[in-house]
């Protein structure tokens, strides 16, 4: 078929009323199947059940060092864990904090932090007429919210092939003193699977920022979420290159097992440098006497090295592989070549991402609601929930199966022809 912007009136009418129908048909298969969040699937969870039989009433609970992990003590986290997750990042163990379950927590924790105490001495942000953050956009949902939440100012950085925009980066960080941080996904991104250059991670670490207490939110959330044994992404190690570039103190580094053992009991870290690491401890002193250490060594004992959680990580990506090749088959059989969208084809991480048309979005997502499949909410994956031009959609093949997945996207490339005539007649 050709592009429909080639299309006569006459020729987009009779197609209008072809999609119509088969909209109506698919209306009353009685889908049920929900897109909007990136959670893992039953199988994948399934698969860490055994991590629950490392520990029991009669395993010896003490680290190797002789501690007790049942009672309080070691608020940054058990050697062995600091340890784990030092690998899992690709920093040393002196560098890291291990928290909770989740490392959203620890961000917000950051931000609230720096609003009251400030960063390593420099003014609480509360105190200041206006806070900036840098946001690449289309990027991580949860990220906006907390920001929002603290009445800062987000500004709209585009994403390109190899990761943000570093020119508006490098101009906005270096002339403005409010710009106080940025939000990075920096491997397999949320939601475009883009993972940032060499270039980009070292004009990261060479930035000279105009507030001293500007930090890099470095959420690497898919370090290991790969989809394939012999194509991975790589990304250099940020702490090292900024540590080489003069700044060791300009990144917050971000990680949990959310995604590698349970969604909701997993273990989350941050790397930073250690002054960083010594202004954290003060407010967690205050905060925690420590966190589950338990959960901690259940961890360690079940991954017991960055190999056991590779070999681990291959199971989960069996599993979503052929989610994403269902969704990227459909798109790639009814979307291609009418120049109403384009995707991209992440080689890890949990998103596919989707452009529409300018205008559609919205009515896409509403129109697939209707027919029984949900999905991210269009304008989530920007600030305040607003896409400037309503066109990014976020696809998450994770929950569903390949052949839920496959139906999903049938309704959905119809939805997108649907619209996108829709929108072209109305024009």
């Amino acid at each position: 078929m050709k592009p429909y912007k080639e299309m006569s009136k006459e020729e987009l009418v009779s197609l209008k009323a072809e999609l119509e129908k088969a909209f109506e048909d698919a209306k009353g298969k009685g889908l049920k199947l929900d897109m909007s969040r990136g959670k893992p699937t039953p199988a994948q969870l399934d698969m860490a059940m055994d991590i629950m039989d490392v520990l029991n009433s009669d395993s010896d609970m003490k680290t190797e060092a002789g501690i007790d992990c049942r009672n309080y003590g070691l608020m940054d986290g058990i050697p062995e864990a600091k340890q784990l997750m030092g690998e899992m990042m690709g920093v040393p163990a002196d560098n890291v904090l291990v928290y909770g379950n989740a490392s959203l927590s620890i961000m917000y924790d950051a931000v609230s932090r720096s609003m009251t105490h400030g960063v390593m001495g420099s003014t609480p942000w509360c105190k200041l007429d206006k806070v900036k953050f840098l946001c690449p956009v289309p990027g991580y949902d949860r990220h906006f919210k907390i920001t929002e939440h603290f009445g800062i100012e987000m500004i709209n950085i585009p994403m390109t092939p190899t990761g943000p925009d570093m020119d508006l980066v490098e101009k906005y960080v270096q002339e403005d003193a409010a710009v106080k941080g940025i939000w990075c996904v920096p491997k397999y991104s949320n939601p475009q699977g883009i993972s940032y250059s060499d270039e980009t991670v070292r004009r990261f670490a060479n930035l000279k920022p105009a507030a001293e207490d500007f930090r890099i939110y470095w959420d690497n959330a898919y370090v290991i979420h790969h989809l394939y044994d012999d194509k991975q992404d790589e990304i250099l190690e940020i702490l090292s290159e900024c540590e080489k570039a003069g700044n060791p103190d300009m990144v917050f580094e971000f990680c949990s097992t959310s995604k590698v053992s349970f969604a909701g009991g997993g273990i989350a870290a941050m790397a930073a440098s250690k002054a960083n690491l010594e202004f954290i401890k003060q407010s967690m002193t205050v905060q925690t006497i420590s966190y589950d250490k338990i959960n901690q060594l259940r961890h360690v004992r079940y991954f017991k090295n960055l190999d056991g959680m590779l070999a681990h990580m291959k199971k989960h990506a069996a599993i979503m592989r052929p989610k994403f090749e269902a969704v990227l088959e459909v798109l790639d059989k009814e979307l291609t070549g009418l120049g109403i969208g384009e995707w991209t084809r992440p080689l890890g991480g949990y998103f596919i991402s989707f452009d529409a048309m300018e205008g559609c979005a919205k009515a896409i997502v509403a129109k697939c609601k209707e027919a029984g499949v949900v999905l991210t909410g269009a304008g989530a994956t920007f600030p305040y929930g607003k896409d400037p031009k309503d066109s990014n959609i976020r696809i998450a093949p994770s929950f569903p199966t390949p052949e839920e997945m496959a139906a999903a996207t049938d309704l959905f490339v119809l939805c997108v022809k649907l619209v996108s005539v829709e929108k072209l007649l109305a024009a």
